[in-house]
Parts: C-alpha cells; sequence; structure tokens
C-alpha cells in the first residue's frame, strides 16, 4: 500500500519508547492553575523559533482562536478574513461576529481587496485581519509584510494561522532553499515580525504533536493568558505531549534542515516525474499536492488509484465546491513510490481519454 494522506511533513512520529516517561497523562488542573515545567520550556523554545517575545500551549487551534475571538471588542475592532482562511480560524471569526463584531471576506491573498475592504467601511474601528500563513490549496505564502503594513496603518492587528508553515518554512529563502533555515513558520519566512501579528500554530504537522501554540508579543500573549476561557473550564495538553513537543524541537535543532532538504527534494521529483507524464498539480514547493485532473472525474480517479493500493485525498475545493485529488508528500517518501504513482496516474489519465473519445 502506497499511503499519501499523512501530513507528519517531516515524518515525526514520537513511539512512546523514544519518550522522557511520565506518571499521568495530566494533572487534573485546568492549564490556569498549572503552571508545569514541561509548558513553560517548550513554550519559550517555540516562541524563540517563530521569533515571538512570548508563547502560550493549547490543546488545539480551536482552543486558541476560541479564546482570541471571545475576547474581540465590537465596538473598537472590525474583522477581514482571507476568503482562503482554514475552517477553525473561521470558526473563530464566527464566534466573534455572533456577538456583534463586524466581519467582511476578502477575495484570497489580495492585498488591494483588504485596503478597498477598509477603506469602504469607514467603521472607524482597527482592523484585525485573519489569514492562513501558507494557503495548502495553491501552496502560496501569505503576503505578510503588506498585511502588517495595513493593519499597522490603521491601529490594527494581524492573526495567522501557521500550521501548515511552522516547521516547514523559515529564515532566508533561496533559490537553493527554499523553505529557508530553522522551521520557525511564515513569519520567519517572510521577514514580516511585528507586535501586532499574532500567531496561532499546531505542531500536528510537520512535528508531529497535538498540541497548539500562540504566539506574539509579551503583553498581548499575557492578555490572552489572562482572559482565556478555555485554560479555565477545558483541560491542558496531555504531558505526553508536552514530551513529544521538547522531543520535535530537538530533532528539529539536530536534523531539521536535512529533514526538510529532503522533503523538499521529494517534492520537487514528484512534479518533474509528473510533467514527464504530462500531468499538472497545483501547491508549488508545499507538500500538498493537488492533481489538475483535466476533465477526469476526481471520484473516478480516487477510486482506481484506491484500486490498485494507493491511497489518497478526495475532496472538496473551498471555492467552487467541485471534487478535488490530492497527495500530501513526507520525507519518508521513497523516489520508487513516487515513480509507481507517477505511473499510474499517467496511466489513469490515458484510459480516461480513451473512455471520452469512446463515448
Amino acid at each position: 500500500m502506497l499511503d499519501w494522506t499523512s501530513a507528519l511533513y517531516l515524518g515525526m512520529r514520537h513511539a512512546h519508547r523514544t519518550l522522557r516517561p511520565w506518571r499521568q497523562l495530566t494533572t487534573g488542573r485546568p492549564a490556569a492553575l498549572d503552571h508545569g515545567s514541561s509548558a513553560t520550556a517548550v513554550a519559550a523554545q517555540l516562541a524563540r523559533l517563530q521569533g515571538c517575545d512570548r508563547s502560550l500551549l493549547a490543546p488545539s487551534t480551536l482552543h486558541a482562536f476560541w479564546d482570541v475571538f471571545g475576547m474581540i471588542d465590537r465596538r473598537q475592532t472590525a474583522i477581514y478574513v482571507d476568503a482562503g482562511v482554514y475552517p477553525i480560524a473561521r470558526w473563530g471569526v464566527e464566534r466573534a461576529a455572533a456577538q456583534g463584531v463586524h466581519t467582511r471576506r476578502f477575495p484570497h491573498y489580495t492585498v488591494a481587496a483588504l485596503r478597498e475592504a477598509i477603506g469602504e467601511d469607514r467603521l472607524g474601528r482597527a482592523p484585525l485581519v485573519v489569514a492562513d500563513g501558507v494557503c495548502p490549496g495553491c501552496g502560496r505564502v501569505a503576503p505578510l509584510a503588506a498585511y502588517r503594513d495595513i493593519v499597522r496603518a490603521h491601529g490594527g492587528q494581524l492573526v495567522i494561522d501557521d500550521t501548515q508553515a511552522l516547521g516547514i518554512l523559515g529564515d532566508g529563502p533561496s533559490a537553493t532553499n527554499a523553505y529557508g533555515s530553522g522551521g520557525g513558520g511564515s513569519l520567519r519566512w517572510s521577514g514580516a515580525h511585528d507586535p501586532r501579528i499574532v500567531v496561532i500554530a499546531s505542531l500536528a504537522k510537520a512535528f508531529g504533536v497535538p498540541i497548539t501554540v500562540l504566539a506574539g508579543s509579551a503583553d498581548w500573549v499575557q492578555h490572552v493568558e489572562e482572559h482565556s476561557e478555555t485554560r479555565v473550564h477545558c483541560s491542558p495538553p496531555s504531558i505526553a505531549s508536552f514530551r513529544a513537543a521538547a522531543q520535535a524541537l530537538a530533532i528539529n535543532h539536530l536534523r531539521g534542515e536535512l529533514l526538510r532538504a529532503r522533503l523538499l527534494h521529494r517534492v520537487r521529483y514528484f512534479r518533474q516525474a509528473l510533467a514527464a507524464a504530462g500531468l499538472r498539480a497545483t501547491g508549488g514547493i508545499f507538500p500538498v499536492q493537488t492533481i489538475d485532473c483535466d476533465g477526469m472525474d476526481a471520484a473516478w480517479l480516487y477510486e482506481h488509484l484506491r484500486r490498485r493500493g494507493i491511497h489518497t485525498i478526495l475532496h472538496r475545493a473551498r471555492g467552487d465546491g467541485g471534487g478535488r485529488l490530492s497527495l500530501i508528500i513526507t520525507a519518508l517518501h521513497r523516489r520508487d513510490a513516487i515513480d509507481q504513482t507517477v505511473e499510474a496516474l499517467a496511466q489513469l489519465a490515458a484510459s480516461a481519454v480513451q473512455r471520452q473519445l469512446w463515448r
């Protein structure tokens, strides 16, 4: 079986025998009362990695977005949401909208449209812009520096979901090192740091740990800590997750550049093999590659790949709702697995053409 469905981009797995032992999974205390050294140390490392002053840890991005958008003052803030934002961030925005906060969508990664929307509204409120650091659908990095400049000019804030970029993108991207170095995420990659930027990112992708970091300026993170609802009413991340996060950061320090280089090579190799077979995919250098079905039915392609033991992802496009077929490439995938998958795709594409000709 060839599996292209895992988002563990760097191949980190964290088997229990590789982690420091623990006596219990949870202390039974909410995060607001639990000041464990594990959480403090991991949070500090993640803040440094992302280039932020301070960070807090949460069980999931849903917890973090729930807190951030639950403490917005509708009299002072208006929310502008990038149309391509991941659903969990959108759920947080919907909570704010239900409390009467003005919200408005603007076209995906379109700076001029954001600027125009803020100008048209003339609400006299500070804009809070919400976007993904990287879009897994198109493979582009958000224009974070431009977003930052807009919110800075209006006294607002920028909140980004950096789940896809954390562990992959980093400082100093170049032609030979497109991901950059360090794995600190899209802020590092873009050089767009600013106290007005809040970063929420799960470690569940590249780092393979079900835990979330909320990072930003020291004042803002303290504000979230003091007013958080989930830190009072929800359980904190498990001690096992803290151990795994510490291990992931250690691996990133020791072998992160090697793993990212291997991943980038695999993605480029896949795209080159696909092009040689006369096929295309969107996604750029990002690990999520969406096949251009070019008239083929995505569900038909998915099913016939599955029959050949090749597992892919069938999903709906966010825009038109049509079917899409995606593969997620990781640092663990071998070149022969890529060759076998591309060959199957080419054969099925040829078969689909024949079916059309016979109709």
